[in-house]
């Protein structure tokens, strides 16, 4: 079975159709709402959030059409992206979850769940982003078990590979995407 044919079986009747509640000590990882897109919009709207996401801030549209693309995952794949909230302030403040794009890149990596996060700079070195991206790699191993998961990071954004590799990801040879290198990441399922 290819990738692509196991996300396609995650649609049949019973699969998850929106996203669970994770909690841990300091977040709660949720569902999108319309409320949400303000402070959405504030993240990619700064331009050190987007510095390694196309270099350019996004403006309240396209914001709001990522927003409804990390809802929108969930009843066609069965996973998607969570709204990350700071439970003593009771706002989001990123989102990290997984994904098929469909990217069209070289090594091919659709079908399978990709990992992503975007955190607002306010939290930038805090460890919340690391907890958020643990309590997400939980449930897909608990939930799908895939037998790895990549990731793709800007060649010049170190931080987020520092965090790959504490997560457990390792660095393949860089892909081709968009006529660009990109750093490939990829994690492989933990041995029980």
């Amino acid at each position: 079975m290819t990738g692509s044919q196991a996300l396609r079986l995650r649609t049949q009747p019973g699969a998850i159709t929106s996203p669970p509640r994770l909690e841990t000590e300091r977040l709660v990882l949720r569902g999108f709402t319309r409320d949400d897109l303000d402070a959405h919009a504030a993240k990619l709207a700064d331009r050190d959030v987007v510095r390694h996401l196309g270099g350019h801030p996004f403006n309240r549209e396209d914001s709001w059409r990522r927003l409804t693309m990390a809802a929108g995952q969930w009843p066609l794949l069965g996973m998607g992206y969570w709204a990350v909230e700071l439970k003593s302030a009771g706002r989001m403040v990123g989102e990290v979850g997984f994904a098929d794009f469909e990217r069209g890149m070289t090594p091919d990596i659709s079908g399978v769940p990709e990992m992503g996060w975007v955190f607002e700079s306010s939290v930038h070195g805090q460890g919340i982003a690391g907890e958020a991206c643990r309590a997400a790699l939980g449930w897909i191993d608990a939930t799908y078990a895939p037998p790895d998961i990549p990731a793709i990071i800007a060649i010049e954004n170190a931080k987020s590979m520092r965090l790959a590799e504490r997560l457990g990801f390792e660095r393949e040879p860089d892909a081709l995407y968009r006529d660009e290198l990109i750093a490939l990441f990829r994690r492989r399922r933990p041995v029980r």
